[in-house]
């Protein structure tokens, strides 16, 4: 049993290595000579990136709120459907459009979360090509805004993967995608900064800033470097009239590797976690501290990995894994690169000395019940409360994550964030229990903690 475990580890490790390919790695840089009858142009360099960047478009159908306030009115509801039916719709259709970038010959894409998010439709068209293709949603991780779809073709030209580590500020890049819709575009500028975090885009934020130009469309498109090679994918500008103002951001090649990986692999992204509350190091700490940098604790929470591994409030993070923690957003972004069980070195200041110790990371109470799993729940996507979501000590349930669009939860009103706390007679402390509750009820009334108020419904 272990050597046909053993082997199956081995045939995914190699399966996956074959998805995504690495580029060399950067050894020099160059500039124009002068007085030299040659036109500077990266024309060569990207023109096979060019073919690897595709438009997307997705299709959502919102549900249209409920505005009848006789809602479970026997009489009040048909008075309110006699007069008021038709005049309300009930659903409506958006488009949204963005880009995506091959990642391997057998059609891999990767996007942005928020192109395809909860996308009942999803087309993919390929670079100089009318033809549109479907494709199948394989993971989506929105803490990092990053998404991998699949369309049935081969022999198609993918990125190879830069290590985001090697750029430097100043670097000259590219952005390549669809923005408007109007056609495959390139962009070109420099990184204006690395490591951006605290934007408040995403959950996990370690951004690349580039001035070149990322307009509407450009969504899920490659940032590459003057080879060529995938950077970054493109994600967000900052912009107070939606216009581009050179500030633009893309996700490192580094992060999106991670998250693809484990999409490939699980379906989902499972996060580390460390169990601790950090905040960064205040001016007036620095200097009783004698260093600016790293993460301080604010607390520890009971029986963590934090607490098991020695960790007090007060301690200053400063390196996992020989890695140098810059402050708090950089000690999450490093947290959640690893997988729970793994082992980490962590290196600490306490009382202006330099500690070690090792912790096995924890799980952070991610996703329990995926989307494809969700179908047998009638489209809810579930996982258990963690520290984060308690409101107070007694908030016991499951939390919705998800609601498939166009499945049964949604038409009852379940929305995305609301606490499923009874199922029938059954009190629900866990997915293990909603599981069992669920598997003996044939009519499920659900009980629901919303923001505090208690909901019932039938699903």
């Amino acid at each position: 049993m272990k050597k046909s475990i053993l082997l199956f580890s081995a045939y995914l490790s190699f399966a996956l290595a074959g998805v995504i390919s690495d580029a060399p790695k950067v050894t020099d840089r160059e500039t124009p000579k002068r007085g030299s009858n040659i036109v500077a142009s990266y024309h060569t360099s990207i023109k096979y990136a060019k073919k690897s960047v595709v438009n997307i478009s997705a299709k959502r159908v919102i549900k249209s709120a409920n505005l009848n306030p006789f809602n479970g009115n026997p009489l009040g509801d048909e008075f309110f459907n006699f007069f008021f039916r038709d005049m309300v719709p009930k659903e409506r259709v958006e488009k949204s459009l963005g880009s995506g970038v091959i990642i391997s010959k057998d059609g891999y894409i990767v996007t942005n979360s928020h192109v395809v998010e909860n996308g009942k439709d999803i087309v993919v068209t390929l670079p100089n090509e009318r033809k549109e293709y479907k494709a199948k949603l394989i993971g989506s991780d929105p803490k990092s805004d990053i998404a991998v779809i699949k369309i049935d073709r081969e022999n198609l030209n993918y990125v190879k993967f830069a290590k985001s580590s090697d750029i430097k500020v100043g670097d000259i890049v590219f952005a390549i995608g669809n923005p408007f819709g109007i056609g495959e575009t390139v962009t070109a500028g420099i990184v204006s900064a690395l490591n951006r975090s605290g934007m408040g885009i995403n959950e996990y934020e370690n951004f690349i800033q580039t001035d070149a130009s990322i307009n509407p469309g450009n969504s899920g498109g490659a940032l590459v470097d003057s080879r060529g090679y995938l950077i970054g994918i493109n994600s967000a500008i900052l912009s107070k009239s939606g216009g581009n103002n050179g500030i633009g951001f893309a996700i490192p090649s580094s992060l999106v590797k991670s998250v693809v990986e484990s999409l490939l692999k699980n379906g989902s992204v499972k996060r580390a976690y460390l169990g601790v509350s950090i905040d960064n190091i205040s001016s007036n700490l620095s200097s009783y501290y004698g260093r600016s940098s790293g993460a301080i604790i604010l607390n520890v929470e009971k029986d963590s990995s934090a607490e098991k591994g020695g960790l007090k409030r007060g301690d200053i993070i400063v390196s996992i894994d020989g890695d140098e923690v810059k402050d708090a957003s950089d000690l999450k972004n490093r947290v959640g690169l690893h997988s729970p069980k793994d082992v980490v070195k962590v290196e600490f200041v306490r009382g202006k000395k330099l500690y070690s110790t090792e912790v096995r990371l924890g799980g952070q109470g991610e996703i329990e019940i995926s989307r494809s799993e969700a179908k047998n729940y009638e489209g809810l996507q579930l996982r258990e409360i963690n520290a984060k979501d308690r409101l107070s000590s007694s908030l016991k349930g499951v939390i919705v994550s998800s609601v498939l669009i166009d499945s049964k939860a949604m038409e009852v009103g379940i929305k995305k964030g609301d606490v499923i706390i009874q199922i029938g007679n059954s009190e629900i402390g866990s997915l293990e229990e909603f599981r069992e509750a669920w598997s003996r009820e044939k009519e499920r009334l659900i009980y629901i903690n919303r923001g505090g108020s208690i909901y019932l419904t039938l699903l």
